[in-house]
């Protein structure tokens, strides 16, 4: 037992290295984050009224749809409902092989004057979104989940940004979980939130990393310079986003978009989506690894990539420091029992508050000030989508099952990688 306990103590000073150094990079992040906020919160557009243009570009929204029977009336009802003039907005369902009713639910919109429809044998999403490209003529496109609904101010506030700037080539707009009911999506409705923030504070110094399927616009152009969308892992929006900046193309983020999106509503759904986006994620990262630490591509490069890893890191690293310290506490109690025998452990587990008893180690300060940090952006963030700066009612929750469930899916997208094996959308 004499060598275990000190293989245990060299354990304990390498990985209190480790997590200092973490701490400081995640603390930098945030600090960073907080001080984007602080100097340029009022770059952050939030409109109640009706937006009027003077001029009306012409969009077409591109859904690709795979069994989405149940949800793609809705997504398409919520298009035509904008507010932006019908002859300038049009839409293109992309029918990817569906093997339930999604083409029957494609019948009702036949003849509609902004609507096309197009069938294809299962190829994947981003073959059915470079068939909506090859078919579109409009000036801007954008691109919508077929489980995704839009409020009707969207599309207008996006395209301010397009007119206001000419180097806009790309808005993402925010994404808020659509009604949920189960608590798994109620705490990614906290998550959404956090989201929210981290993503405005990357726009403004022109360092997002991803336009999610939530119907980002882009000016059609952007396709013409660097191609269309390839299927990268099935994170097409993440590679896409990083292909912009390699071509130094400006993406913008627009806080007052709103776009409703339909949840995983249990853990083992969850768990299959976030495997998905963390696999493709560090591919994707991979795939650009050029761009990592290179003060060429500004934030994006020497902050918004490292930063990702670092937060996979740190989160794995934090998820095995509490496992080796449980093993640590019980290998201690066997060393008790063995010394003192069972009367003298139970007296050692009696306690009694003192404020001298308090843990002091600059650990514990580190991990309080880390949470508080993610709570701060938590109720930032839901700021940015509802103007109300409140707690959300399932942060608590939100922190403590993703702190058990996130390092699984992110151990597991690591061995995949390692491995070679793919992730599925379903």
């Amino acid at each position: 037992m004499a060598n275990y306990g000190i293989i245990i103590t060299q354990m304990e000073s390498f990985s209190s290295i480790i997590f200092y150094i973490t701490s400081f990079l995640l603390m930098y992040v945030q600090v960073f984050f907080m001080v984007t906020f602080l100097e340029k919160r009022r770059e952050i557009k939030k409109r109640e009224d009706v937006i009027e243009l003077d001029s009306y570009p012409s969009i077409t929204v591109i859904v690709p749809c795979w069994n989405e029977e149940k949800t793609i009336d809705k997504t398409v009802k919520s298009l035509l409902g904008v507010n932006y003039p019908k002859d300038k907005f049009f839409i293109t369902l992309v029918n990817d092989g569906s093997t339930d009713g999604t083409k029957q639910v494609f019948s009702k919109y036949e003849g509609h004057p902004q609507i096309k429809l197009f069938h294809q044998e299962n190829s994947g999403k981003h073959v059915a979104l470079n068939l909506g490209l090859e078919n579109a003529t409009t000036p801007f496109i954008a691109c919508l989940d077929a489980d995704s609904y839009v409020h009707p101010q969207s599309v207008t506030r996006m395209m301010t940004y397009f007119i206001s700037d000419p180097s806009v080539m790309a808005v993402a707009p925010v994404a808020i979980v659509d009604a949920p009911k189960t608590l798994i999506q109620k705490i990614q409705l906290v998550e959404y939130n956090m989201s929210a923030f981290t993503k405005q504070m990357l726009a403004l110094v022109s360092g997002m990393h991803v336009t999610p399927g939530t119907l980002p616009i882009y000016r059609k152009e952007v396709f013409d310079l660097i191609g269309g969308f390839r299927k990268a892992y099935n994170t097409e929006d993440g590679e896409i986003a990083l292909r912009m900046h390699k071509n130094h193309l400006k993406i913008a983020y627009c806080a007052d978009a709103y776009v409703y999106t339909t949840a995983p509503a249990s853990v083992p759904k969850l768990y299959k989506q976030r495997l998905r986006w963390m696999y493709g994620f560090i591919n994707n990262v991979i795939d650009y690894r050029t761009m990592l630490f290179n003060p060429k591509f500004g934030v994006l490069g020497l902050l918004s990539l490292p930063s990702g890893l670092i937060a996979i890191f740190g989160i794995i690293f934090l998820f095995f420091k509490i496992i080796a310290n449980i093993f640590n506490f019980i290998y201690e109690k066997a060393v008790q029992y063995s010394v003192v025998g069972s009367e003298g452990l139970v007296s050692r587990f009696t306690y009694s508050f003192d404020v001298f008893n308090i843990n002091t180690k600059a650990i514990v300060f580190i991990v309080i000030i880390m949470y508080i940090f993610s709570v701060v952006s938590i109720i930032l963030g839901t700021r940015i989508v509802s103007l109300k700066t409140k707690f959300p009612l399932y942060t608590i929750p939100f922190m403590i099952i993703y702190s058990i469930i996130a390092p699984f899916w992110m151990l597991k997208a690591i061995y995949n990688v390692a491995t070679s094996q793919s992730t599925t959308w379903r």
